[in-house]
């Protein structure tokens, strides 16, 4: 092609990507200068989240009994700055159409939004240290809670969700959803930040986990790579469309352990100290202490 052709080429192309017959649904028009929480920024925040929750694994100063106040005292104020801000977009994006007035309430609710999650900060390291606890006991390749920490990708999506899930709590939108999101793309983990879990939890290897929005665990519960905790069917309203936020996912109850591939489905329970065998398909109710593995066809003797 030549000059003339390439410069034809792009101006007929930008023409039909710029229709907005063709952008409905897919096109965002900021208003009033608001952005969407920065990917940058919430990378940040969970960088910081990280070193403050587990000081001297992660981050870039060097911790010591002398300089360990200070370096978390500046990376929790950095965090709530960073929080309040991207906190402030996900509001803009569910509001989208206030006033000026709406926008100074806007800043107030990111302000405080921020300033609670940074109140649970505590609460959630003490929940994060049961479930590297949960790793290290629940895996006998395991030297030290130092290699779980540093090394599974149990702890990553676990401190990504245990964050989302109190911002989501509170009341957050958009940013707890993009928090669990980076920890899939990083870990191959994918639990919503709505999902309810216990403490001592653990997933061993971890790649390909699916836990679902309305999930319930308990406590001390154990899955392995692969598993689904997921919805079947989804009811429909009278114009056809999914009907939302209705419980759809499983109840699993304390103690138990589902092993690798297993799908659990729809809105049934598990009862406390089950085993779910590897590669099953379950869609109904599993009673306390019940053991439910594959059937095994052995071949007749001839």
């Amino acid at each position: 092609m030549n000059s003339s052709e390439i410069t034809r080429l792009l101006t007929d192309t930008v023409g039909s990507l710029s229709q907005t017959s063709t952008m409905k649904g897919l096109c965002r028009q900021h208003r009033h200068g608001d952005a969407l929480p920065s990917g940058q920024a919430l990378a940040e925040v969970i960088d910081l989240s990280r070193a403050i929750l587990f000081p001297g694994y992660y981050g870039k100063s060097t911790i010591n009994a002398e300089t360990v106040l200070y370096t978390i005292g500046v990376s929790t104020e950095r965090l709530f700055y960073l929080l309040r801000h991207e906190i402030e977009a996900g509001l803009c994006f569910e509001n989208r159409d206030g006033d000026d007035r709406a926008r100074a309430d806007i800043r107030v609710r990111a302000r405080d939004m921020a300033a609670e999650l940074i109140r649970r900060l505590p609460a959630i390291r003490e929940t994060l240290s049961t479930d590297v606890e949960a790793a290290f006991l629940g895996d006998p390749a395991a030297e030290s809670f130092g290699e779980v920490i540093s090394c599974y990708p149990v702890i990553k999506a676990l401190t990504n969700y245990r964050i989302a899930h109190e911002l989501y709590l509170i009341g957050v939108p958009l940013v707890p959803r993009i928090f669990t999101e980076m920890a899939h793309s990083e870990t191959g983990i994918d639990i919503h930040p709505g999902a309810e879990i216990g403490k001592h939890f653990t997933i061993d290897h971890g790649t390909g986990v699916v836990i679902g929005a309305t999930c319930i665990i308990g406590n001390n519960v154990k899955l392995y790579q692969g598993v689904t905790l997921g919805a079947r069917s989804f009811p429909l309203d009278e114009n056809g469309n999914p009907i939302k936020r209705i419980p759809r996912h499983p109840i699993l109850e304390d103690d138990v352990i589902v092993y690798s591939n297993a799908s659990i489905l729809g809105r049934i329970r598990i009862g406390k100290g089950a085993v779910i065998g590897g590669n099953i398909w379950v869609t109904e109710d599993v009673p306390a202490g019940a053991q439910i593995q594959q059937n095994r066809n052995t071949p007749k003797q001839h």
